[in-house]
């Protein structure tokens, strides 16, 4: 989805370029500040679209270049309208695969040093976690539904979610979470609380789900255990 959205605003920076090249002046009605300003919201959009993707470390110089070079006519540019999406997908791909091995060494840097810590225990998945307050003997099952409170940050405790900023908790089945948190919340009972952290193949691999929670995250989850519902069987269909 962000690569569309890439290409979909570099159209459009396009586009505008062309317009400011073939009308110089401003069009009727129009004030020469108002031609600054959309170029300067053309490249805070640009930016904001390569920020934290990756194509946020290009060549800006040659992305110019490149863009005179079009507008003006230039047939030698080596990619056309059609090659040069196909190119700019084939480098991300490719990318997102360089930054998930970096990732994955700075992930084991951090777990590895993590696990030393009093109380942080390690599961056979990898996960780590620490038993804050056990709770009772009420502990639920990959199948069940349950009601959690939690606080969910990055390793360098920037927070992207909380349900208690909210106001209120969450309930869903163990089944449908994302595997760390499956595995995390059998260790507790009712009443208990937590701290997970969860490796990035046990959370939302190299996927991006957001602005605030990059590809390839490690995450760090307090989790408070309210109440656990459990499953009941389907019944059969007569």
């Amino acid at each position: 989805m962000k690569f569309f959205k890439t290409i979909a605003v570099c159209a459009l920076s396009a586009m505008i370029l062309a317009s400011c090249q073939s009308n110089p002046k401003p069009l009727p009605g129009m004030t020469q500040g108002e031609v600054d300003s959309v170029s300067v919201a053309v490249g805070v959009a640009f930016a904001g679209m390569l920020k934290g993707s990756q194509l946020d470390n290009i060549n800006l110089g040659k992305v110019m270049s490149t863009i005179k070079s079009v507008l003006k006519g230039d047939t030698t540019v080596i990619f056309n309208d059609q090659s040069a999406p196909m190119y700019i997908q084939q480098y991300m791909m490719k990318a997102n695969e360089a930054l998930g091995t970096v990732k994955a060494e700075e992930e084991k840097t951090f777990l590895e040093a993590n696990k030393k810590n009093e109380g942080v225990q390690e599961t056979e998945s990898g996960l780590q976690y620490k038993i804050l307050v056990p709770g009772n003997d009420v502990k639920p099952g990959p199948q069940d539904t349950v009601e959690v409170n939690y606080k969910g940050c990055l390793t360098n405790g920037k927070q992207f979610d909380s349900s208690y900023d909210r106001g209120e908790t969450i309930k869903f089945p163990l089944n449908g979470v994302i595997p760390g948190w499956s595995e995390g919340l059998q260790l507790i009972g009712e009443g208990g609380k937590e701290t997970l952290w969860i490796p990035f193949n046990l959370g939302y691999g190299g996927r991006e789900m957001g602005p605030d929670l990059p590809a390839y995250s490690t995450l760090v989850f307090d989790v408070e255990l309210v109440k656990v519902f459990p499953y009941v069987e389907p019944a059969a269909k007569k």
